[in-house]
């Protein structure tokens, strides 16, 4: 039964400051997930939090709030279901450019005995999103039915999937208003707003990649860190041990980016194509932490000896295409990526205007330049275009010059490909200096672990 409070009430006393209850904060979740509460009232809750923040009692309260307003997925059995045989596992990104982990990592875990429900989302602003990717494979459905989702998780071992109306149904309301009233930006939010959907899914661990760096959501350190703290602190105090990397964003993670280009890297990093880079070894040092969280392994050298042995065997991109092929896509799309994914008609070099290294990256540039080619959204429902993008990005300290351009861009026309070359030669910055004298950023920054009580 509800308290007998008025909604505005509880409005009222966070907008002059009050803490809310843990009962305050379910009844007004409950109001936002079954539209008991207005728009208006939710945007007033949401600027209240924005203005006043929360304190840690009440940020866990606000997560486990929506994390259960609506269904949380079991996993371990009951009565004569006897459950999976193995912890179940996930991470998370704040996103970036040529961020593809997602795509390495799930497959990965799942060959090394774990399972990994990974409900993603679409890109936003400059970072792209994992669904957008997936969904430049021929048939992939992003939107499975409940029970061919928990079948292919059982069966393969991972499915990436995108939100469903069942899962933290006040996080997608609240989201929503929270983009058209400014409040976006507000640490409580946030959280609750990652976390409520993960923790949804019946986690037995999660790990956190948290981007800093010219490309990353908050780009400065300390706001990271602040972010990668809290997270890992509230997903731990509502049960699931959470660990946190602090982790690079001030160049692209993979040296491409776009739909189809990131999916094909993706192959090329499973099936032994491509081998090492600043991609695989932050995916490693996630996937490392996973299977420790998880049980998998003892301790890190055995972690890291498990996932190289799972790679190398070809056990995690068999996981990939199982997936692909349950999820509706080509059961061959390993051995003919080329046939599927689309390509686009325009493909160039980038040349930068001067021969030298590159010095720096305005890497948010980048992934906009990639919005702007059409591989990504300026609104919620535009369509995208899979096939553009950019590969082949140079790296902080690489030369360039001569016959190594920029960058290679892939556009719908020559118009677009000249816009974006544009862009790309703005973004990046070349200096003629020693290789020496460009300071490379550390890719992983800092980790935190925290247990759940």
């Amino acid at each position: 039964m509800r308290s007998q409070t008025l909604p505005q009430e509880r409005i009222r006393a966070k907008r002059d400051g009050e803490a809310l209850s843990p009962e305050a904060i379910r009844e007004l979740v409950a109001g936002i997930a079954d539209g008991s509460l207005s728009d208006a009232q939710v945007g007033a809750l949401a600027m209240a939090v924005y203005l006043n923040g929360m304190d840690a009692a009440e940020t866990v309260a606000l997560t486990e709030a929506v994390r259960d307003s609506g269904e949380v997925l079991a996993w371990h059995g009951s009565g004569l279901d006897p459950g999976l045989p193995g912890p179940v596992l996930d991470k998370h990104s704040t996103g970036g450019v040529g961020d593809l982990v997602s795509l390495v990592l799930g497959p990965w875990i799942a060959a090394c005995g774990g399972f990994v429900p990974m409900v993603s989302g679409r890109g936003l602003g400059h970072t792209g999103g994992t669904l957008d990717k997936l969904e430049a494979i021929p048939g992939y459905d992003i939107a499975p039915s409940r029970e061919r989702f928990r079948t292919l998780v059982r069966e393969s071992g991972v499915a990436i999937v995108g939100q469903t109306a069942e899962l933290a149904p006040a996080d997608r309301r609240l989201y929503a208003i929270r983009d058209v009233t400014a409040t976006v930006e507000s640490l409580p939010l946030i959280v609750s707003s990652i976390l409520g959907k993960k923790l949804a899914c019946g986690l037995d661990a999660l790990v956190m990649d948290v981007k800093t760096g010219s490309g990353a959501f908050m780009p400065t350190h300390e706001a990271s860190f602040e972010l990668a703290t809290t997270i890992a602190d509230v997903a731990s105090r509502a049960g699931t041990p959470t660990t946190a990397l602090l982790t690079d964003m001030s160049q692209p993670l993979a040296p491409c980016a776009g739909n189809a280009v990131e999916v094909r890297e993706a192959i090329a990093l499973l099936t032994g194509e491509k081998r090492g880079g600043r991609l695989l070894e932050v995916t490693r040092e996630l996937a490392a932490e996973l299977l420790l969280a998880g049980k998998l392994a003892d301790r890190r050298d055995a972690a890291l000896s498990l996932l190289d042995e799972r790679l190398a065997s070809g056990a995690a991109a068999e996981r990939f295409a199982r997936m692909v092929a349950g999820l509706g896509g080509p059961a061959d799309l390993l051995e003919r990526y080329d046939h599927y994914l689309p390509q686009a008609p325009v493909v160039r070099p980038v040349y930068a205007a001067r021969a030298g290294r590159v010095t720096r990256m305005h890497t948010r540039a980048l992934g906009l330049a990639v919005v702007e080619l059409g591989g990504g959204r300026r609104a919620p429902h535009d369509a995208i275009d899979p096939a553009v993008g950019l590969t082949g990005i140079a790296a902080l300290g690489e030369a360039v010059g001569g016959e190594r351009p920029l960058a290679w861009v892939y556009a719908a026309s020559e118009d677009d490909a000249e816009r974006a070359a544009s862009q790309l030669r703005a973004a990046i910055e070349v200096n003629d200096v020693a290789a020496g004298d460009v300071t490379l950023p550390t890719l992983i920054q800092d980790v935190i672990r925290r247990e759940a009580p």
